[in-house]
């Protein structure tokens, strides 16, 4: 399904950027912000949007040319920068997932999963779970051996931590926010454990991801969307009303969810320079590597120096 959240005005042809978006993501909750207040007009950009059903197929979009940027992580930038694409990265969002737990659960520390029952959303070289991973090594504590674990789809382990059928679960940030709304606990937020292994700040998991051929060929219109993407968050950081546009996207009329979704999305707005983001992602590139290995970073065993891109104004 395609879009177009703009219309050049007469006479004058807008910059186009090509989007591609997954439908159920939280990018087009900015979007909507975008198109509420008119920031795309104001920025002269038209925006093209695809929606697509997973970030795979905006993955397979990007390489194959048919969209300009997708929402992706530096991982994975990294990655394919290695076996040379030269895709770049600019933050988005440093909402992580965490560990929940029911309201009454005994288990008060993450050193009391060892021998529970943990679902992790995603499989085996999960970011979020390399990093839990690689935290309790520190403490002597093997979290694939000293607990049993059970993958699934992000939906899938929302749904049985509901049921009751595991003591703990680890997942994205919208399905923990879905578990919080329901008086569940957050164990431990994957932010939390992030200075033990080394960074120093809040780190953007998830950014903007393009070329960076095209982006030196349209280097005003990429500036002009990255401030109008900062504009768009600005909104939803001031804004309630706002947010009342957002509520029919995100799939739920229920007020106290629909908070909570509001305030950790705030919470996951980037607020650093790319130098300190970049080398907070340096940093567990290596820890992330070390636990992953080749089946996650590929031949790479740093974050390739191209991964972000530093050409926007005020960074």
């Amino acid at each position: 399904m395609t879009l177009t959240l703009s219309l050049a005005a007469p006479g004058h042809a807008a910059d186009t950027i090509r989007l591609a978006v997954q439908k159920t993501g939280t990018f087009s909750w900015e979007l909507a912000a975008i198109r509420a207040g008119g920031l795309d007009r104001e920025a002269d950009l038209s925006l093209d949007v695809t929606e697509l059903a997973s970030p795979e197929a905006g993955k397979i979009a990007l390489r194959a040319g048919s969209a300009d940027i997708i929402l992706s992580d530096w991982l994975w930038v990294s990655r394919e920068r290695a076996l040379g694409a030269r895709l770049t990265f600019y933050p988005h969002s440093s909402a992580l997932g965490a560990v929940m737990v029911p309201a009454t659960s005994p288990i008060k520390t993450l050193a009391d999963l060892k021998g529970r029952k943990l679902g992790v959303g995603g499989g085996p070289i999960d970011k979020s779970w390399l990093l839990l991973q690689a935290r309790m090594k520190q403490d002597g504590i093997d979290m694939k051996s000293d607990a049993s674990i059970v993958y699934g789809a992000p939906p899938l382990i929302a749904a049985k931590a509901l049921d009751g059928e595991m003591d703990a679960s680890l997942n994205f940030w919208n399905f923990c926010a879905q578990l919080e709304a329901k008086g569940f606990r957050r164990l431990a937020g994957i932010e939390d454990i992030l200075p033990k292994l080394g960074a120093k700040g809040a780190v953007s998991a998830v950014g903007y991801v393009f070329d960076e051929n095209w982006a030196a060929s349209h280097r005003d219109a990429v500036a002009r969307f990255i401030a109008m993407t900062r504009k768009a968050k600005q909104l939803l950081i001031s804004s309630d009303a706002a947010w009342d546009r957002i509520a029919p996207l995100t799939g739920s009329s229920d007020a106290t969810l629909l908070r909570t979704y509001r305030q950790r999305y705030r919470d996951g707005i980037p607020r650093r320079s790319i130098n300190d983001e970049e080398a907070d992602a340096r940093v567990l590139y290596r820890v992330l590597a070390e636990v992953g290995g080749r089946d996650l970073v590929g031949p790479a065993a740093e974050l390739d120096p191209g991964t972000f891109y530093h050409a926007a104004p005020g960074d």
